[in-house]
């Protein structure tokens, strides 16, 4: 191959204009900015007069690098956006009312055998008082109030958990809306009320906003909320709606006064029409329900989240009304929708943060030039395609496997679900066994605490487990009492963050 077959670069991308603020525009932008370090403008548009969903965000350990790549410094982060450490989200009352199982951040213990941690803990489980839950350091420190970073001593059992954080969602976007605008990104205030499409091939040339100003780009992201200003209301890309599997629909929010629980972990409980959040921040607690509007009215369910407050309500609870799904297409011509605009997935999981990055991830990944060729952008929506329904069968299993009694929670027990989590479910019921498929963000140690954490208990062990020559009661005996006894050496959640990041 010569010089001469290469083809010739094509017209590169001048301009990006995003359309809207809060965590996924400034996430955005901060990331291009980061990225795009030169022959390209980057602007955003957004209006202090439209408000942004975040009230307090859960995050998963995704965001730790997302942070990292930014190249921001954990403890200035965390101190500017009054946050706090998550080892792990506690799920109350999910499988059967008052029963409690942890999701932990890390895995259950180390591996030591050929057979994975959890099958020997289900060929032991008849002869000894173990839980699950005591074989992950993240839950041995977490039921402590205790945090400190993981060890990079992969002997050391310290060395076995993850974590992730609480913040202020709108605190996070003023931080990296200040990092944004240092590396030449542009902010223009005020409301879109046009857009300018061309009139043969469709695509987005323009938008007017209110004041007249007119803002061209090469490349538009959409970050306008829900209602998906360019993607749907310009575009009509069209959604599909997964409320027949994920049934709430609507949802309250208020913080309350923290409480002396400062929990280094999300706590998420079920009520009768839903289930309600906990996120302890360090200056105050954000809490939530959601639920379905098929089974409880607005003011029954403003009613149960404030009877069921840690301290005292800082405000009148706030209503939110989505559709669970997603936009047809993340990517249609020059438009690419980002967080709310693209789809919306509960937080029963704290995947909002992480759907923002993962769209960003693959804007970057699949960078185009003026061109947009098909090829490029099918791949970047087949690859969101395959994310999004990987997080929604994940999330489908937490409200399918339950024996609660309520009519929301029977309904979703007698549901069909996808063949993609059935087949799952199927597996793991008949010997614990792990599928794995493309674009699973969650691993093993998630799908496991689920699974056991619901009751789809197997009916038998990996039946490679009676060819094995290792005594795993013995080791999860020493395990659990190795993880209770580094969990006593750390400082509590409380102390770590007044020694490193306490907000000013």
């Amino acid at each position: 191959m010569t010089a001469n077959d290469y083809q010739q670069p094509g017209r590169k991308i001048r301009s990006i204009l995003i359309v809207g603020g809060g965590s996924a525009g400034w996430m955005t932008a901060a990331a291009l900015s980061q990225t795009l370090s030169k022959g390209c403008t980057i602007t955003l548009i957004e209006s202090e007069e439209i408000g942004t969903v975040g009230v307090g965000e859960a995050t998963i350990p995704t965001i730790k690098l997302f942070n990292q790549v930014l190249g921001l410094d954990e403890n200035d982060f965390v101190r500017a956006t009054q946050g706090s450490f998550k080892l792990g989200i506690q799920f109350v009352s999910w499988g059967k009312a008052n029963h409690r199982y942890f999701h932990p951040f890390g895995s259950y213990g180390r591996p030591f055998d050929t057979v994975a941690v959890h099958q020997h803990w289900l060929a032991a489980r008849a002869n000894n008082d173990i839980n699950l839950d005591d074989l992950c350091m993240a839950w041995a420190a977490a039921s402590r109030g205790k945090f400190a970073l993981p060890s990079t001593d992969p002997r050391n059992v310290l060395s076995t958990h993850d974590y992730a954080y609480h913040f202020d969602a709108g605190l996070y976007a003023g931080y990296l809306r200040k990092y944004s605008e240092a590396r030449g990104v542009l902010r223009h205030e005020g409301k879109v009320a046009f857009v300018q499409q061309n009139g043969e091939s469709g695509f987005v040339e323009s938008v007017t906003m209110e004041d007249g100003r007119i803002c061209a780009a090469d490349l538009f992201i959409d970050c306008s909320g829900f209602r998906g200003l360019l993607i749907e209301g310009t575009l009509k890309t069209g959604y599909d709606d997964w409320t027949h599997w994920l049934p709430c629909d609507r949802a309250l929010a208020v913080p309350c006064a923290s409480s002396s629980d400062f929990t280094p972990y999300t706590r998420s409980t079920a009520r009768a029409a839903g289930w309600q959040w906990r996120i302890p921040l360090q200056h105050r607690t954000g809490n939530g329900y959601v639920y379905s509007s098929a089974h409880i009215s607005d003011d029954e369910a403003a009613a149960t989240l404030l009877a069921n407050l840690d301290g005292k309500a800082l405000g009148d609870p706030r209503p939110l009304r989505f559709v669970t799904g997603r936009r047809r297409k993340s990517w249609n011509k020059n438009v690419i929708a980002v967080g709310l605009s693209s789809g919306f997935m509960e937080p029963l999981e704290s995947t909002s943060l992480h759907l923002i990055q993962a769209n960003i991830s693959k804007i970057l990944a699949f960078f185009p030039d003026r061109d947009f060729d098909p090829l490029v952008t099918d791949e970047f929506n087949r690859v969101a395609t395959h994310e999004t329904e990987r997080i929604r069968d994940f999330l489908i299993m937490h409200y399918h496997l339950n024996v609660r009694d309520e009519p929301l929670w029977r309904q979703c027990a007698n549901m069909d679900i996808p063949g993609s989590l059935q087949f799952k479910i199927d597996h793991f019921r008949k010997c614990g066994r792990l599928i794995a498929r493309e674009m699973d963000l969650f691993g093993p140690a998630s799908w496991t605490a689920v699974h056991i954490g619901q009751f789809n208990f197997p009916k038998r062990p990996d039946p490679l487990i009676d060819f094995r020559n290792v005594n795993g009661t013995e080791y999860l005996e020493k395990l659990r009492g190795a993880m209770r006894a580094a969990a006593e050496t750390l400082p509590t959640h409380q102390a770590y963050i007044d020694r490193n990041c306490k907000a000013n």
